[in-house]
């Protein structure tokens, strides 16, 4: 009965969780939306991550979704801009023909997939420190390229969760969201801890 209970809470804390991502990107149009939607689904699985599980799911969603909607678009904006470009530039290189055009697609290749490690990265590094936006991409761009291990174990575990919801998609509007969210900030903030504990020791 008290596994049931734990299976039970733990269940409903993670489809509340991701219902309210979904809801409130909506409430932003989407565009407008996203971006705080998914810092405010961070802070929380921040929490679990460190233990915190009696933190109100409701309120601390809506204070962060609202307190951050501007700083976080003013980030998405810039990540929008360069996806763009990677977007165009790789859709560029794929339609021409010869060596050339092989290298510029796999090098754009890389840096689209460096692009997508630096967005996973982004999220815990946002709820975690205080930066400036310039430094939480260029922190964001760090981790994103200075840790293959946790990058692997990083990606594996997004995979399994991938191949999960693909073979089960009715689960994705339940954990579609929160499932990889809490993945990213566990591999994150076990990579913050060491490197915070690193820092003191050389103090």
């Amino acid at each position: 009965m008290k596994l049931f209970q734990i299976v039970s809470e733990w269940l409903l804390r993670l489809i509340w969780t991701n219902l309210l991502w979904i809801g409130f990107t909506l409430l932003g149009l989407g565009v407008f939306g996203i971006m705080p939607a998914t810092v405010a689904m961070f802070t929380i699985v921040r929490r679990w991550t460190m233990k915190d599980f009696d933190a109100p799911i409701w309120s601390t969603f809506k204070t962060t979704y609202f307190k951050e909607w501007k700083k976080s678009n003013m980030v998405g904006v810039i990540f929008a801009l360069i996806g763009i470009f990677l977007f165009l530039d790789l859709s560029f290189s794929e339609q021409m023909t010869g060596f050339f055009s092989l290298f510029l697609y796999v090098f754009f290749l890389v840096l689209s997939i460096i692009y997508f490690l630096t967005l996973a990265f982004f999220f815990p590094l946002y709820v975690q420190y205080t930066f400036s936006i310039k430094e939480y991409v260029k922190q964001s761009l760090f981790h994103a390229i200075a840790s293959i291990k946790d990058i692997i174990i990083l990606l594996l575990g997004l995979t399994l969760i991938g191949f999960l919801l693909t073979k089960v998609p009715g689960l994705i509007p339940f954990l579609g969201g929160v499932l990889p969210s809490y993945w990213i900030m566990t591999i994150c903030m076990k990579r913050f801890r060491k490197m915070e504990k690193n820092t003191v020791i050389k103090e």
